[in-house]
């Protein structure tokens, strides 16, 4: 049995500030998978899901230090934290001028 895992199938548009084609999706996996539920939809999510596995994807959106809030909430019923837990929300409410959306 194989153990390699096929690379997720991610829209470009989401990494449009880094060279897409040169992504190592294991050194990376934190940056890749806070972008994904920033600025991915559904499928995009499905994968990073499907690639990482619900534990690391839950460490990683536990410990990011942004999320928009809509995403915030997203992450919380994905991964069935509650939002106080995620640090993105915790620095949110300590800090509540600098978002001003």
């Amino acid at each position: 049995m194989n153990n390699i895992k096929d690379k997720p199938i991610l829209h470009p548009r989401i990494f449009w500030d880094v060279a897409f084609d040169k992504l190592d999706y294991d050194k990376k996996a934190g940056f890749i998978i806070e972008r994904v539920f920033e600025r991915g939809d559904v499928e995009d999510i499905r994968q990073c899901r499907r690639y990482y596995g619900d534990k690391k994807v839950k460490e990683v959106l536990l410990k990011a230090k942004y999320l928009p809030e809509r995403r915030i909430y997203l992450a919380s019923a994905i991964i069935d934290e509650p939002i106080n837990h995620f640090l993105c929300y915790m620095h949110r409410q300590l800090n509540p001028k600098l978002y001003p959306y």
